[in-house]
């Protein structure tokens, strides 16, 4: 199970694909989760990118709080294709963002 939402994670989503426009914003948003969140969500990228299988979100979680020795910011905005990589993590766990991200986009 996340311990962050889906609706967050389409937020993320959204800032990463213009992120010369919204590093700052990004950086912020990420910055203000809690820490259980940004292990569900580094998780969640891993298993976007296959460093994880779906069925190991427990412990791509354990091992993304274990392992967090840089900003949480830092390292995901340092990753190529993360909003890609975020779409595809929760597609294989079975989850998707594109409602949230339509209607965010919106305004909703």
């Amino acid at each position: 199970m996340l311990d962050i939402s889906v609706h967050k994670i389409a937020q993320i989503i959204l800032m990463a694909r213009e992120l010369d426009r919204a590093e700052a914003e990004v950086r912020a948003f990420i910055d203000q989760l809690t820490d259980e969140e940004k292990a569900s969500l580094v998780a969640v990228m891993w298993i976007g990118r296959d460093s994880f299988d779906a069925s190991e979100l427990e412990e791509a979680k354990r091992t993304a709080a274990e392992e967090a020795t840089t900003p949480t910011a830092d390292y995901l905005l340092g990753s190529p294709h993360l909003s890609d990589h975020l779409e595809n993590g929760l597609d294989a766990l079975g989850l998707s963002a594109l409602d949230d991200e339509d209607e965010l986009i919106r305004g909703g």
